[in-house]
């Protein structure tokens, strides 16, 4: 079927079609790169893990954390060595251990050193040996004037490899664990960026097949990324915003992921209107006005539902909603200024060898996504049962592991300080999880001792030094670190302590921390899920002027995100054997499939309502899945290959989010918005447009039969 073409280019299309416009967008772009790009450098300066930058003010943990920091020696980093002989320690074992600990202690003088078996400061022997004689340990408090736990745990470790044969060592505590994580996220940020790059690079010339082509949207996301990268810095700089290595990372892969989506849909948006107009500055002018109401929606949705975070407790998810609207917000306006000025500028032959031809008429052919759409509404209730049952089978994988996570599961490969913790339970199962730090007034230390000592759960307690008006107690719980079980225990600890009046105690450490952490994600979710949902439907019902289709769409990402965290927490219990999901997955992952895949059925549904308007509903979806079908798929894919960069990190957990919105994202993009959407609208007719003029009947003359919604005549405007 031939299309009449529009009037030729040399037909004005306003002020943005002049020669100058690209060039001048182009040379602003320059400008700003020049101010932007070292910034962009700086970001990692900034960047902080510490819980005690993470965790809400008002949390416990947070409230010692603060107040460690604030006495003498309180910021010390904790180190425990623990050795090991399986046929028992000898005479030259000890030796070898006394030694390490005499050097160690000059090289990095501590406040205090006291093993945990001691009854006070500066008592008992600074080493401590298992009871079954195949294990011996120390503590070593190193003040951070030497650094952080990234910089110390190294040369601790080196310094204690001479020793006998037979011999082990592992150097474990909260600061060595600090110290492995540190690690794996060193260089972080350039590996997620030159891994991103790489595979953008490669889907592009797969999706191109132009030796050129794909280089010019590849320049306009990395300039967006910088540009994003700076911007953050500033909002850290000027707003105070907590920015971690996690959300860094997540920064590049949205800017890289959503910015190539907006450059697919407007390259094909560009290559129809090429063969339309001559003129390639009018052709991107109308190629602009049919796709840049779509993009902006787009965009719209996932920066309202980023800025959802905002209302978080959290920092670092709280920090992660302006740091992610800045980088969509980066994306957008790069992919609608500085791309399409350059594709203005390098003219048609940046498509070679499948130059799009300026021509009267262009033949319109089915092809794989038209015979789709008539297959669908054939067989509406086929397909929309058979979509519903695949989604359901894959949320049935929500049975499965779901718990959450421990911080000592979160490595790939278990380092020296996880093993270390293992090897610290097999030979003083007393001493088996992280250290809690007990604040109170110096008048009330001996009861609250007294108390925690009988608390079920407490292995040891020990009354530590007493400055700045407080006096401070280690309690070593019996059970392993981050779980379940220990986290019981610090709750009973901190039940026992605040019920003495005026002593003001308040109960911390790692463990605490992560337990407050999780406490405080869980809050967070229970507000931001129902917001994100909120906003998400309101900025759907004003593109699509209707209240029945956001439903509809909306119902089938939610449904969609059910069925992707399913199948992945399938993947993750059964095939990958991790053991738990992390407490921030479940929020990330629907944050971002939400915003993400809610894109798909956006780009979908409004150019479905642009054609219903003259051809009617049924004709209007199979239209826009025929147009829309190949370059929205390509667009799904990129994104999904994107965000599947984390997997290739060595942490459980940015595997957990990266896997699950490359899942997520596929599942929208090649089921839900290729046969679900498109079978429910033609199920339901006009009345998904409801209440819009849309979804009334057309008048029609006396004597005529009112039309099925299959037999729509056009529509005017």
């Amino acid at each position: 079927m031939a299309v009449n073409a529009a009037p030729s280019g040399k037909a004005p299309a306003g002020r943005l079609a002049g020669r100058w416009v690209p060039w001048l967008v182009i040379g602003l772009w320059v400008a700003l790169a020049t101010v932007m790009v070292p910034l962009s450098g700086k970001l990692s300066s900034v960047t902080t893990d510490r819980a005690v930058d993470t965790l809400p003010a008002s949390a416990e943990s947070t409230k010692v954390a603060v107040l460690e920091d604030s006495l003498p020696g309180g910021e010390d980093n904790t180190f425990v060595f623990v050795y090991r002989r399986a046929g028992g320690m000898t005479d030259a074992d000890r030796a070898t251990v006394e030694r390490h600990y005499n050097t160690l202690a000059q090289r990095y003088p501590p406040k205090a050193t006291t093993a945990p078996g001691g009854d006070g400061e500066g008592e008992g022997p600074p080493t401590m040996p298992s009871t079954d004689g195949k294990a011996m340990l120390f503590t070593l408090d190193v003040s951070t004037a030497y650094g952080g736990p990234e910089v110390i745990v190294g040369p601790l470790r080196e310094a204690a490899k001479d020793r006998p044969a037979g011999l082990e060592l592992d150097v474990t505590g909260p600061a060595a664990v600090d110290g492995d994580m540190d690690a794996v996220f060193d260089g972080i940020d350039l590996q997620v960026f030159l891994t991103t790059v790489v595979v953008v690079t490669l889907l592009l010339i797969l999706t191109y097949r132009s030796p050129v082509l794909w280089f010019i949207p590849l320049v306009a996301v990395g300039a967006a990324a910088l540009t994003a990268m700076a911007t953050v810095y500033l909002l850290v700089k000027g707003f105070g915003i907590v920015v971690n290595d996690q959300n860094s990372a997540l920064l590049t892969i949205l800017v890289f992921g959503v910015g190539t989506d907006y450059a697919l849909l407007l390259i094909a948006r560009y290559r129809e209107t090429l063969h339309h107009h001559e003129n390639v500055r009018v052709a991107m002018v109308h190629a602009l006005r049919g796709a840049a109401p779509a993009i902006v929606a787009s965009a719209a949705t996932v920066i309202a539902g980023l800025l959802c975070l905002l209302v978080a407790d959290l920092n670092s998810t709280s920090g992660l909603g302006p740091i992610g609207a800045a980088g969509i917000l980066c994306a957008l306006v790069a992919m609608l200024t500085l791309f399409p000025a350059v594709l203005v500028v390098l003219g048609r032959r940046i498509f070679w060898p499948a130059i799009p031809r300026f021509s009267t008429a262009v033949e319109e052919k089915p092809g794989l996504w038209g015979r789709l759409g008539t297959a669908i509404s054939r067989r509406r209730w086929v397909a929309t049962l058979g979509s519903l049952g695949i989604l359901g089978v894959l949320a049935i994988g929500l049975a499965g592991n779901t718990g959450a996570l421990r911080e000592q599961d979160q490595f790939l490969s278990a380092p020296e300080s996880v093993t270390g913790f293992t090897v610290l339970r097999q030979h003083f199962p007393e001493l088996g999880g992280q250290p809690m730090t007990i604040f109170t007034r110096p008048a009330y230390q001996e009861r609250v001792l007294d108390i925690v000592k009988r608390t079920p759960g407490v292995a040891a307690a020990i009354p530590g030094q007493t400055s700045g008006g407080w006096a401070d107690i280690s309690v070593f719980p019996t059970d392993a670190p981050d779980t379940t079980a220990e986290y019981d225990t610090i709750k009973r600890v901190r039940t026992a302590v605040h019920a003495v009046n005026g002593a003001e105690a308040i109960v911390g450490g790692p463990s605490a921390e992560n337990l407050d952490t999780e406490v405080t994600t869980s809050r967070d979710e229970k507000l931001v899920i129902p917001l994100v949902l909120t906003v998400v439907l309101i900025v759907l019902g004003l593109l699509l002027r209707a209240i029945v289709a956001p439903l509809i769409l909306m119902a089938t990402v939610i449904v969609s995100f059910a069925a992707a965290f399913g199948g992945s927490v399938f993947v993750f219990d059964t095939i990958l054997g991790f053991k738990g999901v992390d407490y921030s997955v479940p929020l990330l992952a629907f944050l971002f499939l939400v915003a993400l895949g809610i894109d798909y059925n956006i780009f979908l549904a409004s150019r479905a309502r642009e054609e219903a308007v003259r051809v009617g509903t049924r004709e209007g979806m199979l239209k826009a899945l025929s147009a829309t079908g190949g370059v929205i798929t390509s667009a799904g894919v990129v994104l999904a290959a994107t965000f599947a960069v984390l997997a290739s990190l060595p942490l459980v957990m940015l595997i957990e989010v990266g896997f699950l919105v490359a899942f997520g994202v596929l599942l929208d993009a090649l089921l839900v918005r290729s046969v679900l959407v498109p079978a429910l609208t033609l199920l339901i007719g006009r009345r998904m447009w409801w209440p819009s003029r849309l979804s009334r009947p057309v008048e029609l003359p006396d004597g005529q039969r009112p039309l099925v919604d299959d037999e729509e005549p056009a529509l005017q405007r």
